[in-house]
């Protein structure tokens, strides 16, 4: 029986990522397969296959015939389960490497973060090149995703091409975290307060640009090519303050936006206290704080980064402005309040 071949296969492609990447794939007329624990939507133009990153039997049934792995499966950041971030982003992507080069396939796209050279500091149009892996992880979560890029890159070889995309701030339609999130704390009354002053720059990314990155890099991946066993962040190339941003989401979707400032520093030690507080109660009570550090270094730092590097090797540049993506983002949301499905 002849062995079918598949252009891409998506682990983790019925997440808010993944989808996306099916989609746009389907679209550029490639043929897609989706891997992941569970089946969230339908698509007669997808293969789907649901299993555990962890069992060879699942991996291995879906890797047959494929060309490229996309590899977005990652536990939600706000999980806060360190075994099960290892066991993903460490042992599972160990597992797919030796199950890819056992089925043949020859390239690998891991989505990484740009959180991995973060520290909870300053990083004001960082490079690549430029900005070592964070020696100090501000959770567990990018503690693995620091191993699980070094587990990719050093993968790459003769046969086997490996590279990593560095996204940073993802949203867009059907987005499950920041947007639901951000209008949930709104719609409470509880999104009043601006940590710092709201003068720090970030890099939110719209989800179109994140997969676009994606495909070049797969596109790109060959013997020879530059972007072998190399890192890449990509952003909409638009650094904005962060209260902006997510003020410019809540007005949109009809709430008030943040208008208290709160010193950061003082924020940044409540979240530090209630984290130590936890941790020592744990043995008895169950108590884990949804206010971290992490949290609040990341909306009171600044943290952009530069795509230089993908504009000259991938020929990369965003495919949707900032503006038009919080406006696609705002309808998709407003749609889903009127008992629509969130789509563009």
């Amino acid at each position: 029986m002849a062995v079918i071949t598949v252009d891409y296969l998506v682990i983790g492609g019925c997440g808010f990522l993944g989808r996306h990447l099916c989609e746009q794939l389907l679209q550029r007329g490639y043929t897609v397969r989706a891997f992941d624990i569970r089946k969230t939507f339908d698509n007669d133009n997808i293969s789907f296959f649901t299993g555990d990153l962890c069992n060879e039997k699942d991996v291995l049934a879906a890797l047959e015939g494929v060309s490229c792995v996309f590899h977005c499966a990652s536990p939600s950041p706000l999980s806060n389960n360190r075994a099960l971030f290892h066991k993903v982003n460490v042992d599972g992507t160990k597992l797919l490497i030796a199950l890819c080069k056992k089925a043949g396939v020859k390239r690998l796209v891991l989505t990484s973060s740009a959180s991995v050279v973060y520290e909870g500091k300053d990083i004001q149009g960082g490079r690549e090149e430029d900005l070592p892996y964070a020696a100090s992880p501000i959770d567990a979560y990018t503690e693995t995703k620091i191993l699980q890029e070094q587990i990719v890159l050093s993968a790459n070889c003769g046969d086997f091409h490996t590279v990593a995309v560095r996204p940073h701030g993802i949203f867009g339609p059907r987005d499950p975290h920041l947007v639901p999130t951000t209008v949930g704390l709104a719609r409470r009354g509880k999104f009043k307060f601006i940590i710092g002053d709201g003068k720090n720059l970030v890099d939110f990314t719209y989800v179109d640009n994140v997969v676009h990155g994606h495909i070049l890099a797969s596109e790109k991946l060959a013997k020879d090519s530059p972007v072998c066993g190399k890192a890449y962040h990509i952003t909409n190339d638009e650094p904005v303050y962060f209260w902006t941003f997510m003020s410019r989401l809540v007005q949109g979707l009809g709430y008030e936006a943040p208008h208290i400032n709160l010193p950061y520093l003082l924020v940044y030690l409540i979240a530090l206290l209630l984290m130590l507080v936890s941790k020592v109660v744990s043995p008895v009570v169950s108590f884990t704080p949804t206010f971290t550090p992490m949290k609040v270094a990341l909306a009171g730092t600044h943290h952009f980064y530069l795509c230089d590097r993908a504009k000259k090797d991938m020929g990369y540049k965003p495919i949707v402005s900032l503006d038009e993506g919080i406006q696609l983002t705002v309808q998709a949301f407003d749609n889903m309040k009127n008992g629509g499905d969130g789509d563009k």
